[in-house]
C-alpha cells in the first residue's frame, strides 16, 4: 500500500470514528446528501467544543479581557468601511475536465508545507506544473488561469443590503466609544468574542478545518501606541522559548529553532514587546488545550502574505495527524487601521485622550482564531486505532478536555445497587459532567466509556453500600484505587488537574 493510500484509509477510519462516536456529523443536512461546509456536533462533539469555549473563556478573562456578543448580519456599510466587500476574496483554479473549482493555494498547501499564500498568481500556477498536481476530485489537469471570488456571504434585511459577518472581529470594534466608558476610560482594556461567522468557502475540504459557518473566538486589546514597548505584562514572559519560525527561515527550508520571546525582539522577527505578550497568550491558549508542544509552531506572514496595514503578523500552527501543519490562530497588529475606516464612514469620533490631554486613535492588537480547529486537532491528535491484534480504538484525550469527565455504573443491575449508583451521579454532576450507565457487562461499559475519552470510571458495587466507598478506574492505565463517596467529587477534580498521583489519591485495588 502506498504512503497515500495509507494516509486516505487512516483518514476514512477516523471520519467513520468521529461520526460513529457523536463527535461531527455530515457535510448537513445528511438526510438531503449534504452541504459542503456545514457541519453537526453530535453530543460527544458539542461538549468537547464546550470544553474548548470554556478554556477559552478562562484564559482571556484570567488576563482582563471581558466577553462580548455582536450581530451576526450588519449593513454593507459596515463591510465597505471595513474594506471585506471590495476586497475579502480567494484565488480560484478550475479542473480542465470536470470544471470542479478549488483555492489556489489550499490545493498546494494540502500536500506541500509551503505559504502558498504569498504566492503571485504565476508562482501559484507554476508550482502547480513543476509538482504535477491534478484535480482533487477526477485526477484530471488544472486550467492555467486564476480567478477572484467574493468570500462574502450576502443577504437583505427589510431591503437593505447586508452581510452576514465573516469574522467577529469588525463587530467587535464597532462599540469602541462603549468600551471606553464601561472601562474607565483607561487603556489599555481587551475584549473578546466567541460566535458565529460565515464565508462563501470555494470547494470547502478538511471537514470542519474549513468550513462556510463556524465559530470564531477572537480577542482584540486596545492600547497606545507608545506603550507597546513598555508594556507592564512584558518582562514576566520576555524569557519565555516560543518556536519562532520566522519568513526567512521558511523561505530557506530551516528548521524551527525556539528562541526567547526577547530574542526574538532583538533580532526583529517581532516589533514590540506588547505584540510578543499577545503571541505568548496566544501559545499558551493552545498548550492549555492540552496540544503537544512539539506541534505547535509559530510562523511569520511572508511579507508578500501580510495584510497592508499590519505592523506584524504570526500564525500559530499545529501538526495534525491527517493533514500536516495547519494555521489554527492568527495574531496580529492591526495598528489603528480599523477604527480610523470606520471613524471616516460613521462620522463618529473613535479617539482616546489621555490624561496628559493627548488624543490619538489606539492601535489594536487581535488573537484571533476559533473553536473548530482546536476541537478537531484535538480529536485528530488523540485518536488512534490499534494494528489488529492489540485491542481497541483509544480516544486519549487529556484529561481536563474530554467530552465527559466521570462515568458510573453500578456493577449489576440491581435495584439496590441503582440506587446509590444514581445518588453517586447527581452529587458528581454538582461539579462534572457525567455519564450513567447500566448496560451490558461491566467490561463493555467499561470499553465504551474509554472510546468516548472519558477520563474515570466509578463503580457501585456491594461494598459501596455497606462501606460508603466505590472504585475509580483510570482510562489509560486501567488500574483501580478505591475512595470513599464523601470524598469522590474532590478526589475526581485533583485527579482531573493532575494534582495528584492516581495510586495516592485512594486505596489501590489489588
Amino acid at each position: 500500500m502506498s504512503n497515500h493510500q495509507k494516509e486516505d484509509t487512516q483518514e476514512r477510519e477516523f471520519l467513520s470514528f468521529i461520526k460513529e462516536a457523536g463527535l461531527v456529523w455530515g457535510p448537513s443536512p445528511e438526510i438531503y446528501g449534504g452541504f459542503a461546509g456545514f457541519y453537526e456536533y453530535g453530543p460527544l462533539g458539542k461538549l468537547l467544543k464546550n470544553k474548548v469555549e470554556n478554556s477559552i473563556r478562562r484564559v482571556f478573562n484570567s488576563q482582563g479581557l471581558r466577553e462580548v456578543e455582536a450581530p451576526t448580519i450588519l449593513p454593507d456599510v459596515v463591510w465597505k468601511a471595513s474594506g471585506h466587500l471590495e476586497t475579502f476574496q480567494d484565488r480560484i483554479i478550475k479542473c480542465s475536465k470536470c470544471k470542479s473549482a478549488f483555492r489556489a493555494d489550499k490545493l498546494i498547501e494540502e500536500k506541500h508545507d509551503v505559504p502558498a499564500d504569498s504566492f503571485s498568481d504565476k508562482k501559484i500556477l507554476d508550482f502547480i506544473e513543476e509538482h504535477d498536481i491534478k484535480c482533487p476530485s477526477c485526477k484530471g489537469l488544472l486550467e492555467k488561469n486564476i480567478e477572484q471570488q467574493s468570500l462574502m456571504m450576502k443577504t437583505k434585511v427589510a431591503g437593505e443590503d447586508a452581510s452576514l459577518r465573516p469574522e467577529t472581529a469588525t463587530t467587535t470594534y464597532l462599540p469602541y466609544q462603549r468600551f471606553v466608558s464601561y472601562f474607565r476610560k483607561r487603556l489599555p482594556f481587551g475584549v473578546f468574542q466567541i460566535g458565529k461567522a460565515y464565508r462563501n468557502e470555494i470547494s470547502p475540504r478538511q471537514h470542519v478545518l474549513r468550513g462556510r459557518e463556524f465559530t470564531q473566538a477572537e480577542g482584540q486589546i486596545f492600547l497606545d501606541p507608545k506603550t507597546k514597548n513598555n508594556w507592564e505584562k512584558y518582562p514576566a514572559i520576555a524569557k519565555e522559548i516560543l518556536p519562532f519560525w520566522d519568513y526567512k527561515s521558511q523561505e530557506k527550508n530551516a528548521q524551527v529553532k525556539p528562541i526567547s520571546i526577547e530574542e526574538a525582539l532583538k533580532k526583529k522577527f517581532i516589533n514590540s514587546q506588547a505584540y510578543g505578550w499577545c503571541i505568548y497568550l496566544a501559545y499558551t491558549q493552545f498548550v492549555k488545550f492540552g496540544i503537544p508542544k512539539e506541534k505547535i509552531r509559530l510562523r511569520q506572514h511572508h511579507p508578500d502574505e501580510k495584510a497592508f496595514y499590519a505592523d506584524d503578523a504570526w500564525d500559530i500552527e499545529v501538526k495534525l495527524e491527517n493533514y500536516g501543519w495547519f494555521e489554527m490562530c492568527g495574531v496580529h497588529d492591526r495598528t489603528d487601521y480599523d477604527l480610523k475606516q470606520h471613524a471616516k464612514f460613521s462620522g463618529q469620533k473613535l479617539e482616546f485622550k489621555n490624561e496628559a490631554g493627548e488624543t490619538f486613535v489606539p492601535h489594536i492588537l487581535e488573537i484571533a482564531f476559533g473553536s473548530d480547529r482546536p476541537t478537531y486537532a484535538l480529536m485528530d491528535l488523540f485518536y488512534e486505532k490499534k494494528a489488529e491484534g492489540e485491542g481497541k480504538t483509544t480516544f486519549s484525550i487529556p484529561y481536563h478536555m474530554a467530552p465527559i469527565d466521570v462515568s458510573v455504573f453500578p456493577l449489576i443491575k440491581k435495584p439496590e445497587l441503582i440506587k446509590v449508583a444514581q445518588g453517586v451521579k447527581e452529587e458528581l454532576e454538582r461539579d462534572f459532567i457525567v455519564d450513567y450507565d447500566e448496560s451490558g457487562s461491566i467490561g463493555r461499559r467499561y470499553l465504551r466509556s474509554s472510546t468516548q475519552g472519558t477520563p474515570f470510571a466509578i463503580t457501585v458495587d456491594f461494598d459501596s453500600i455497606e462501606k460508603k466507598s466505590v472504585t475509580i478506574r483510570d482510562r489509560d492505565t486501567e488500574k483501580q484505587i478505591r475512595v470513599p463517596v464523601i470524598s469522590l467529587n474532590h478526589v475526581i477534580r485533583q485527579l482531573i488537574n493532575g494534582d495528584i498521583e492516581f495510586e495516592r489519591a485512594g486505596e489501590v485495588v489489588k
